[in-house]
Formats: structure tokens, C-alpha cells, sequence
């Protein structure tokens, strides 16, 4: 009786034990890694930059004399180097992109051509500075903005009558002219703050017309009236205030 009473407690206190011992045995379970979520290039902020390439010109010269008979004197492309700078802004909502900017150049746009309707003279239209006043709308995909732009623009030129031989400068016309703008560009985010971007803009300036300070030596009395489209590729760097965007996230 007692060997059998013996055995019984025997089996229930291994039946107790073996739990505890299967749990002892278990492999410890490690957490999983972080989950690292990339950071989003951030576009928005205020941004300073430079940029500088080519530009070219095309003006359509017209006389009109005191009866409003148009004395057409041709057509004229002249291109040339553009560099200035640029500032703006920009907002950034998922992966779009809107801003305002502000950009200025010097161009060296210049041309001479003789005069059809007076071979004695040559004229000489010159743009030395270009302006635009935009609005962007663009299309992130993380460090790449692709992007359309449009707003105002304005150009700083001056029309001249010279001698043909000699050169010598007859009569001269400055003018500031106000137009409209589109343009298109990609810009690549290559550090945290600094970007760089081709962009291409057209110009529509149309036509205004200016009177000379002394009698016109083509057409006696006449105004001159100058047409204008110009053309604008250039390259941009620009550095953005402000962090890189948004930072490592460890999910669990």
C-alpha cells in the first residue's frame, strides 16, 4: 500500500513539473527590428539661388508716320547669355508643389541690321534685362520637382538708328515693356538644402511704341513700334531654408 501510494504522489508532482520545464525549454522571442521609413524631400520653404544660360530675342520694327501709313523695316532674331538670381517660396501638400518667385537677369541681346526701307541707316534693337513675377505648380516625386510656371514678365530695351558706314548713332529709344510669361522646368534636390534645375520660359511682350527725342532720319515724324518674343533656357542652383523633411520613423 505504501509503494503504491509512494508511486502516486510520484506521477503528480512529474505531471506539475513537466509545464514548467516545457516553458524553461522555450526559445526566448526577440522583438522584431524598426521599421525604417525613408525621409520625404521637402520642398517647402524660402529659397535664394543663381542662374545663368541662354536666351534669344526676336523684335519686328515697324515706322508709322504722321497719317498711320506703316513702314515695315523687318524682322530680327538675336540671342545671347542671360545670368541673374532668383527668390521664392514654395508650399508643399503630399506630392505637390506650389510657390511664388521672383527672378532677374542681365542679357546681352543685340542686334544691327541695315534698314529696308533706307539702306543709308541700319537699326539696332538691344534687351539688356529681363524680369519675372511667376506662380509654380508642381509634381514631386521625393528629390525630383517637375514643375509649370506663368505669371508677368518685363524686358529693358532700347531701339537705335545708326550710319551704316560710319556707325555714328542718330536717334535712340529706351523703353520698359511689360508682358506675360510660361515656362517649364525639372529640379533634382542633391543635398538636404541645396537644388538644381533646367528651366525653359517664353516671353510674350507684343508690341509698343515709342517716339524718338529727335526727328526719325528713316521715316520724317515717325514713331517706331517694336514687337517682342524671347526665349530663356537656363540653369539653376538654389538653396532652401530649412530642414531636410521628414525623419526616420522606428515602427515596432
Amino acid at each position: 500500500m505504501k509503494k503504491f501510494l509512494l508511486g502516486a504522489v510520484g506521477l503528480i508532482a512529474l505531471g506539475m513539473a513537466t509545464p514548467a520545464l516545457a516553458a524553461d525549454m522555450r526559445m526566448p522571442v526577440k522583438a522584431p527590428p524598426p521599421v525604417y521609413v525613408a525621409p520625404i524631400y521637402n520642398w517647402g520653404g524660402f529659397y535664394i539661388g543663381a542662374n545663368g544660360g541662354w536666351a534669344q530675342s526676336r523684335n519686328c520694327v515697324d515706322f508709322f508716320n504722321v497719317t498711320g501709313i506703316d513702314f515695315a523695316d523687318g524682322c530680327r532674331d538675336r540671342s545671347g547669355g542671360v545670368v541673374g538670381g532668383q527668390v521664392g517660396y514654395r508650399w508643399q501638400s503630399s506630392y505637390w508643389v506650389f510657390g511664388l518667385e521672383a527672378q532677374g537677369d542681365w542679357a546681352d541681346l543685340s542686334n544691327t541690321r541695315i534698314s529696308l526701307i533706307n539702306p543709308a541707316f541700319s537699326t539696332r534693337t538691344k534687351t539688356d534685362g529681363i524680369g519675372l513675377f511667376t506662380g509654380q505648380i508642381g509634381y514631386a516625386w521625393n528629390a525630383t520637382l517637375l514643375y509649370v510656371k506663368g505669371g508677368a514678365a518685363v524686358t529693358s530695351n532700347r531701339l537705335s538708328i545708326l550710319d551704316t558706314l560710319t556707325g555714328f548713332d542718330f536717334a535712340s529709344a529706351s523703353s520698359t515693356r511689360w508682358g506675360g510669361t510660361v515656362g517649364v522646368g525639372v529640379e533634382y534636390g542633391f543635398s538636404p538644402n541645396w537644388s538644381v534645375g533646367v528651366e525653359y520660359d517664353h516671353l510674350f511682350m507684343g508690341d509698343a511704341n515709342n517716339s524718338f527725342s529727335v526727328v526719325n532720319p528713316i521715316v520724317a515724324g515717325a514713331i517706331n513700334r517694336v514687337s517682342q518674343d524671347v526665349d530663356m533656357v537656363t540653369l539653376r542652383f538654389n538653396y532652401r531654408f530649412g530642414g531636410y523633411g521628414s525623419p526616420y520613423i522606428a515602427r515596432y
